[in-house]
C-alpha cells in the first residue's frame, strides 16, 4: 500500500528562510506558496526564490501552490517551476473546470498536479475535475474561498461540500484528499477535534502553516492500538482465502474490508 502524506506543512516562497525551516520540520510534504502568502509586489521574487531552491531536489517532497490561472502570474509561475527537478507536484489555485486541469498539464507535461476546489461552481464539478488528466493526483478543499464564496459562518456549513470532495476523489480513483488548513495556530485542541471530524469525514491527513500543528495532525490520523489490531485480525482472515467470511465478533471481511484494513497498517508503519 502506498504510504500517503500525512502533514503537508505551507511556507511562503518569497520567505526562503521560512521554507528553510519548513523543509526541516518533519512534515511530509512541504508547499511553497506563491499564491495567498505573497503580496502582489512580491511574486516575481518568490518565484525566482523557489525555481532557485528546486533546481536540485530537496530532501523533503516539494509541491509549490501557484497563482490562479486568470491571475497575472499564474501562467508565469507554470513556465518558471514546471521543469524544476526538484518539483514534486503543482498545487492550482482556485481551479473550476475540467479544460483548466488539462490546460495546465498540457504546459506541464511531466508535474503531478492536484487541483484545489475553492468555490461553489468548483465543488458542483468535482468529480469531472477529479478524472481530468492522468496527470492530476489529488483534488482537495480550500476553505477559506470557500466559506466566503457560500456564506458559511457556522464550520459544520462545509461538511457537505467536504463530503463531496472525498467522495469525487474515490470515485475518479484518486487518494482521499487531505484537509484543509486550520487557520488558528495557537488553538491545538480544537484542531484536534477538528483532525477527528475530518477523518470521520474520509479525509487522510492535513495541511497545516505552521509546524506545530504537525504533530497533533499527524497524531489524529495515525490508527489507534485497537484500530491496528482489528486490521491484523481482518487480514489473518483474508489470509485463509476462503472468500468473504464472519469474524467471531461479527464484522463480515470481504475485498474492500481487505484493503481498508490494509490501509491502516500501512499508515500504522509509521508509528
Amino acid at each position: 500500500m502506498t504510504a500517503y502524506p500525512l502533514t503537508w506543512l505551507y511556507a511562503p516562497g518569497d520567505r526562503p528562510q521560512v521554507v528553510a525551516k519548513a523543509l526541516a520540520s518533519g512534515a511530509d510534504v512541504v508547499v511553497v506558496d506563491l499564491e495567498d502568502a505573497v503580496a502582489s509586489d512580491r511574486k516575481d521574487y518568490a518565484r525566482a526564490a523557489t525555481a532557485d531552491l528546486l533546481e536540485h531536489p530537496p530532501a523533503v517532497p516539494v509541491h509549490v501552490r501557484v497563482n490562479a490561472l486568470d491571475s497575472p502570474w499564474g501562467e508565469r509561475d507554470i513556465a518558471a517551476l514546471a521543469p524544476a527537478p526538484g518539483l514534486s507536484g503543482l498545487r492550482l489555485a482556485k481551479i473550476t473546470s475540467p479544460a483548466e486541469v488539462a490546460h495546465v498539464a498540457r504546459r506541464a507535461a511531466r508535474a503531478d498536479l492536484y487541483a484545489l476546489l475553492e468555490t461553489a461552481l468548483a465543488v458542483e464539478q468535482a468529480y469531472a475535475i477529479a478524472g481530468a488528466h492522468p496527470n492530476l493526483r489529488g483534488i482537495a478543499l480550500g476553505e477559506a474561498d470557500l466559506r466566503a464564496d457560500l456564506g458559511v459562518r457556522d464550520d459544520s456549513g462545509l461538511d457537505w461540500p467536504r463530503s463531496r470532495v472525498v467522495v469525487a476523489a474515490r470515485a475518479a480513483g484518486l487518494p482521499p484528499p487531505p484537509q484543509s488548513v486550520h487557520p488558528d495556530t495557537r488553538d491545538l485542541d480544537g484542531l484536534a477535534a477538528s483532525c477527528a471530524h475530518g477523518r470521520a469525514l474520509g479525509f487522510l491527513g492535513r495541511a497545516a502553516i505552521h509546524p506545530r500543528q504537525l504533530a497533533v495532525i499527524e497524531r489524529a490520523y495515525l490508527p489507534t492500538e485497537a484500530e491496528i489490531e482489528r486490521a491484523e485480525t481482518v487480514l489473518k482472515a483474508a489470509a485463509t482465502d476462503r472468500g468473504a467470511q464472519a469474524l467471531p465478533d461479527g464484522r463480515f471481511v470481504d475485498a474492500a474490508v481487505v484493503t481498508a484494513a490494509q490501509r491502516t497498517l500501512s499508515l500504522a508503519r509509521r508509528r
